[in-house]
């Protein structure tokens, strides 16, 4: 079995040249974007439907939502409001993402040069993270995982 390439980015704190650098330098094929709020206008560059034409146009690559892997509002706001810890978000989170059995509901090959996108600067403490490898881990650790930043 070989193994399938796929990284993780968050857009916070770069600039459109130095995020769209990083996809192509990795050779990202498809972005996956894994926000719970891909439209806000705090997103800059990075909201749904400039990312998708920005994509398109810069990397020849294609843009889908996974909102499996997306947190449940509730989880989210309890965590920015510092109500729950990183440890308790992460193992609620792991528990989300098992409950809806993402790993059986997601074609692996959707992953091959993808790259799972959200805010979070860097992806230690951000769902991203914790969703590639819960995917890792029951995908038979076929994903090679790299961290763009």
């Amino acid at each position: 079995m070989t193994n399938i390439d796929v990284s993780t980015i968050g857009f916070t704190n770069k600039t459109a040249e130095k995020f769209f650098s990083l996809l192509r330098g990795a050779g990202v094929r498809t972005l996956l974007d894994v926000r719970l709020n891909n439209t806000s206008q705090l997103a800059g560059f990075a909201k749904k439907a400039d990312l998708k034409f920005f994509l398109s146009e810069l990397l020849g690559a294609d843009f889908v939502e996974l909102g499996d892997l997306a947190p449940e509002k509730g989880m989210l706001r309890r965590y920015q409001d510092k109500e729950m810890t990183w440890d308790s978000y992460a193992d609620a989170y792991t528990e989300l993402i098992a409950k809806r059995r993402v790993e059986s509901n997601l074609d692996i090959a959707l992953f091959d040069r993808g790259c799972l996108l959200c805010s979070e600067d860097k992806p230690h403490q951000c769902h991203r993270r914790l969703a590639v490898e819960y995917l890792n881990s029951r995908w038979s650790n076929r994903l090679k995982i790299s961290h763009l930043y």
